[in-house]
């Protein structure tokens, strides 16, 4: 969420560019006093460049210095409008759209060769028969493999126009054999649901971690297949979701809202207000719905859980959130580069804003955010600030507040410092790398798992537990291993099912420590008691 920062002294090229207006003599055909004249806010910034590149003594790359002034810009704004440089658009266009076009592999670098992870189900490489181990030695005659290989070989070498075939040279280690191939580029999905399974005999549970083009799409898919499965209650996981476009988050809070209910509106500087409504179209309505956020869940993550909680559907469980409450629209400034420019802000339907302070700039804004950690907050719900002046109430009574994110109504606190440093191996692949060493090394080890087989029988042993814990204290990771070892295999195991199942299969050993999926199952539990037996006079 922080946008990237440049130093630049603007102060000095300034003088430079005020000197040269009064003792140059300079081949423009407009006269150096317009510079300064009552139409000089758009020509400015423009002929300040001119000057520099005709100009200036030494040789300047003025795409840099458009850039640093671009960012400078922007930083005065707010924390979220932030400038796209074009080299950076593509794969954020990617990201957002919700696929690309490419072979449909996911790889590591594994000592100087792309390796196979996985792949893509139905995607060329999977159709074409490429298997988790094989390494990708060229493309097209071009070798993949040695020191220092630029990433941009890779990505040229194997994404490119839909349709277009490469042929691949491929080593298969478990085979010891070499082959070659040629695949059909397609598009490849990037995957908005990372997991979805039944919790229970009739909760479902549905992890997103954005809110891209094709999100609504995989979100109603899964929803339908678990409906199918039996789902009559829902878990909706939006921990760590950043957001993404507001319409899908639009889409999303329809199905659980009845007709007419207002979802959110929004507010231009005009005054402009466009209110957003609930239509027939939800397929989950009059539902138990259970929503997870975390200090990272914002943006469309956080119009969902508040249109739910306004609405008095559902319940938001977790901890605050992250405190996002501006709309920003994507403009392109001509030269491949864009700007996510803020536009709007927008409102949950009591008349909530749940935008954090950002006048004091953007490093004040994310150290504010950062001090949740130092207060409390995530281990106590009364630790969380509220101003009474932001108190809100929905059409059933519940309270709740503006400003500085989304409170949920049941509290979950975070895990202590070594349960939290655990998630965090795993959230940064350190445990995933670690696993897809371990598999190259072994990988004929678990040939005769299934999934049901792997789930019942499967136990991480002591002696991989020692080489993680040994792959760990190589990398500077400390805390005590030992008296987390439980916790650690159990992750093991999920790294394990990931690379070799599914992300799902992975997603259900996770949850067996969920502390926040055990309290919505806390929660659900019936609250019946069995009759007693009629007493006999």
């Amino acid at each position: 969420m922080k946008k990237y920062h440049y130093i630049w002294p603007a102060v000095i090229a300034l003088a430079l560019a005020i000197g040269i207006l009064i003792g140059g003599k300079l081949n423009f055909n407009d006269s150096p006093e317009r510079l300064f004249s009552t139409n000089s806010k758009k020509d400015k910034l423009n002929r300040l460049i001119d000057y520099i590149d005709y100009e200036y003594v030494d040789e300047i790359n003025t795409d840099s210095i458009v850039d640093v002034t671009v960012n400078n810009i922007l930083d005065k704004l707010d924390p979220h409008s932030v400038y796209i440089p074009r080299e950076e658009l593509t794969q954020v266009s990617e990201n957002m759209k919700g696929d690309f076009v490419g072979i449909g592999i996911n790889f590591y670098m594994y000592r100087d060769t792309i390796t196979v992870i996985r792949t893509v189900e139905n995607g060329p490489s999977f159709l074409k028969g490429i298997e988790p181990g094989d390494r990708i030695m060229e493309a097209n005659g071009d070798t993949l493999f040695g020191k220092n290989l630029p990433s941009r070989k890779i990505v040229s070498a194997l994404k490119g126009e839909s349709g277009s075939t490469v042929d691949l040279k491929v080593y298969r280690k478990k085979e010891n054999r070499f082959f070659n191939v040629t695949l059909k580029r397609d598009r490849v999905p990037i995957k908005s649901v990372d997991a979805y399974y039944m919790l229970s005999p009739d909760m479902g549970y549905i992890k997103i971690n954005r809110f891209a083009e094709t999100t609504f799409k995989e979100f109603r898919n899964a929803l339908r297949s678990l409906q199918r499965s039996g789902a009559k209650k829902l878990t909706l996981d939006l921990r760590d979701n950043p957001g993404g476009y507001l319409g899908i988050a639009e889409q999303m809070a329809d199905e659980f809202l009845e007709q007419g209910k207002l979802i959110l509106f929004t507010k231009n500087k005009k005054g402009k207000v466009e209110k957003m409504y609930a239509t027939d179209a939800g397929s989950f309505e009059d539902k138990p719905v259970y929503v997870l956020i975390n200090e990272r869940s914002a943006s469309a993550s956080e119009i969902i859980a508040g249109a739910l909680q306004d609405n008095d559907v559902g319940t938001i469980v977790g901890r605050r959130s992250f405190g996002k409450g501006l709309v920003q629209r994507e403009m392109a400034l001509g030269d491949g580069s864009a700007v996510r420019l803020t536009v709007s802000r927008y409102y949950t339907p009591t008349g909530r804003s749940i935008q954090r302070d950002y006048h004091n700039g953007s490093e004040d804004y994310y150290e504010r955010f950062e001090d949740r950690y130092e207060n409390g907050e995530l281990v106590s719900a009364d630790s969380i600030k509220v101003a009474d002046s932001l108190k809100f109430t929905t059409p059933k009574g519940k309270v709740v507040y503006g400003g500085g994110g989304i409170i949920p109504d049941v509290f979950v606190p975070i895990g202590n410092m070594e349960e939290e440093t655990i998630k965090s191996m795993e959230s940064l692949g350190f445990i995933s790398r670690f696993i897809f060493e371990h598999l190259e090394e072994d990988r004929g080890r678990y040939t005769s798992y299934s999934e049901d087989d792997f789930v019942r029988k499967f136990r991480v042993d002591d002696i991989l537990f020692e080489k993680f814990v040994d792959f760990a204290l190589a990398s500077n990771i400390t805390m005590d291993f030992y008296q987390y070892d439980e916790r650690i295999k159990l992750y093991l195991k999920a790294a394990l099912a990931e690379q070799l199942f599914s992300e799902n299969l992975s997603a259900k050993i996770k949850g067996e420590v969920d502390l926040m999926l055990q309290k919505v199952m806390e929660l659900d539990a019936p609250t019946w008691q069995p009759e007693k037996p009629a007493v006999k006079e």
